[in-house]
């Protein structure tokens, strides 16, 4: 990596689960964080988050004699994209799977950033070059999909648009080398790796559930114990959030067909309000969000 692209101070933009888990990752790994986000509440969760996270982590001896309370510091909640962004090296973009709300996002670092800033989006299946395009400099803007909880999970699948320079590339993955985490680097198609191959045996699943095939728990345990996936798909399914999961799987069903598509358990869950772990209730039952 040359000198111009030494990364040191990140600009995460979304303070939701994601946003807030690569912030941990980030000040773990004892980079300068600005964690954008325009709801203040939003903004202070994360941080309570990543305190018990980094709290955590030093409770299981993983960081050394570091101090979570130092760790912390790192991290400065903003609300300002624009300010922070011509002060960043890198920009990780983690706001909800909107095409329009990215894009809008990237217009904006296109016009602050400098030009030595490597832009980001944590998508997990919208189209890293329809994102890139409206940044205005699509040779510096790639995929980091960071998978959920990142500071647990080891993998970040780096996404090659159609324009990404590979300088960019090759900066970012020793970026997430220097992270503790092992990349993978694919091209721009739907769903990419993971999601693509996640989602498929997720869905199936849950149609297992809607014809009676078996229970959630039982389906869950053929996974975990005949082919050791350390969660089965509906486990899973309920810490991604079932709304993630249909958004993904209506961008699959549009690009790839019908195999892709939604299983109505899904759509009916997702309008009665059961998603999972953030609302108490999905597949299974918890007994807060």
């Amino acid at each position: 990596m040359t000198e111009a692209l030494r990364i040191e101070r990140v600009l995460v933009i979304g303070a939701g689960t994601m946003g807030a888990g690569i912030a941990q990752v980030l000040a773990q790994a004892e980079l300068q964080v600005a964690l954008a986000d325009i709801d203040p509440e939003a903004r202070q969760r994360a941080l309570g988050t990543i305190e018990r996270g980094l709290r955590l982590a030093a409770a299981k001896g993983w960081l050394g004699n570091r101090d979570p309370a130092a760790l912390l510091e790192r991290v400065r909640p903003v609300g300002s994209v624009a300010e922070e962004a011509a002060g960043a090296d890198l920009v990780i973009e983690a706001v909800p799977e909107r095409m329009d709300l990215k894009r809008e996002i990237f217009a904006e670092l296109g016009r602050h950033c400098q030009p030595h800033a490597l832009l980001a989006t944590n998508t997990s299946s919208l189209p890293v070059t329809a994102i890139a395009g409206a940044s205005g400099r699509p040779e510096r803007v790639l995929g980091l999909h960071f998978f959920n909880p990142p500071p647990l999970m080891p993998l970040v699948e780096i996404v090659r648009g159609e324009r990404t320079a590979e300088e960019a590339v090759e900066a970012a993955r020793a970026f997430v080398t220097r992270l503790g985490k092992e990349p993978i680097v694919v091209r721009d198609v739907p769903g990419f790796a993971t999601s693509r191959l996640g989602l498929a045996l997720g869905l199936e699943a849950m149609r297992m559930v809607e014809e009676g095939v078996a229970s959630p728990a039982d389906i869950d345990r053929a996974m975990e114990l005949g082919y050791r996936h350390p969660m089965g798909p509906l486990k899973l399914t309920d810490l991604v959030g079932l709304d993630v999961r249909l958004d993904i799987a209506e961008t699959l069903h549009r690009e790839l067909g019908e195999r892709f598509r939604p299983p109505q358990i899904l759509r009916r869950m997702v309008r009665a309000g059961k998603l999972g772990r953030k609302s108490g209730e999905g597949f299974y039952r918890y007994d807060a969000p």
